[in-house]
């Protein structure tokens, strides 16, 4: 792990790709390789601008990120992009052609592009877009793009890994009223009306009208920052350098507040806990009592005879090995609810 850690601090692409593949792996025995990989390089990492860009299928997600990087090589920045790919759910295979799509970007010896299937995970990234994203920042990039599978409001798992949350929209889609559903809209920092060219310049002026007026709708999410709304034409490379200045914006102003050392602190402990609960998932279907359980009350379920939670709870005991509701003295400890928002009355 140490010769491997050398070359990705060193910057070294091969290693680079090496490391990702890595983190990704899905084999057991790898697990304990990965985490020692990114214990050792965690103290080098953390010094990149992170971007996630969302948005629906033909907004021009791949043609903007392409456009922004080839931009931003030029200004000497050294940039790497975590392009998400739908996996099938049928056969479990993903096409991975984000790098087709970003043909002049991929050239550039200061850029990195890697495409990732999600693998079954849901929000519009994979489960180890993190480490992927950390291994980028310990090779020396300072930025990082995270392009999502960007298939409608609830693929937003990306906003709880970055900084600068930016949603792309075409013109003429039919989103216009999309715009007012808070889903997505009160994540956004930045909401960018791509296609600003050609027949749908007109409309893509109505289109960010319509997402303005809609941004006043929203409670932002830091009172130092208030979401904004950009044109461009990401075909033309016309107003991607001011997606970029308001992203730049965003990030002088959560930093120069103190939010965004908050942000990734809360963020680390989302990461914890749904890495909790995703390994204790994978534990839990290769238990052998588990096993075993869930093979013999699969049967009653399907058949009506017991209900699916009371199923669910045995299968828990028999993977725990105690019921600590059948303990005496036990008391079941109420769960904490919704925190009350700033100002409002208890």
């Amino acid at each position: 792990m140490s010769e491997l850690a050398a070359g990705l601090l060193a910057g070294d692409r091969r290693a680079l790709a090496r490391a990702i593949t890595l983190v990704e792996s899905t084999r057991p025995d790898h697990r304990p390789e990965a985490d020692a990989l990114l214990t050792e390089v965690m103290p080098r990492t953390g010094g990149a601008i992170r971007v996630g860009i969302s948005g629906a299928p033909g907004a021009g997600k791949s043609t903007l990120i392409e456009a922004l990087g080839v931009q931003l090589v030029d200004a000497g920045r050294r940039v790497a992009v975590l392009a998400v790919d739908p996996s099938s759910t049928r056969t479990g295979g993903s096409i991975l052609g984000d790098k087709t799509r970003m043909e002049e970007l991929v050239r550039r010896s200061e850029a990195f592009v890697r495409p990732s299937p999600t693998g079954g995970t849901l929000g519009g990234v994979a489960r180890r877009t993190r480490e992927a994203m950390l291994c980028c920042e310990a090779a020396g990039f300072d930025v990082v793009i995270i392009e999502t599978v960007g298939v409608g409001q609830s693929e937003v798992a990306v906003e709880g890994m970055v900084d600068c949350f930016l949603l792309l929209i075409a013109p003429a889609g039919g989103d216009e009223l999309q715009g007012i559903k808070r889903g997505i809209m009160e994540l956004a920092d930045i909401v960018v009306v791509n296609k600003h060219d050609g027949d749908l310049a007109r409309a893509a002026q109505g289109t960010a009208a319509d997402y303005t007026n809609a941004l006043h709708l929203v409670r932002p999410k830091t009172p130092v920052w208030d979401a904004r709304v950009v044109l461009c034409s990401a075909l033309e490379h016309r107003g991607v350098d001011e997606a970029w200045a308001a992203v730049e914006a965003h990030h002088d102003a959560v930093v120069a507040s103190g939010d965004l050392a908050g942000r990734r602190a809360e963020q680390s402990r989302t990461w914890l806990w749904s890495e909790v609960a995703a390994s204790l998932l994978e534990r839990l279907q290769t238990d052998q009592e588990a096993s075993k359980q869930a093979a013999a009350l699969e049967p009653e379920v399907l058949a009506g005879r017991i209900p699916p939670p009371v199923a669910a709870a045995r299968i828990l005991d028999a993977f725990t090995g105690h019921q600590p509701w059948a303990q005496p003295g036990f008391e079941p400890q109420p769960r904490p609810g919704p925190r009350p928002e700033s100002g409002a009355q208890e």
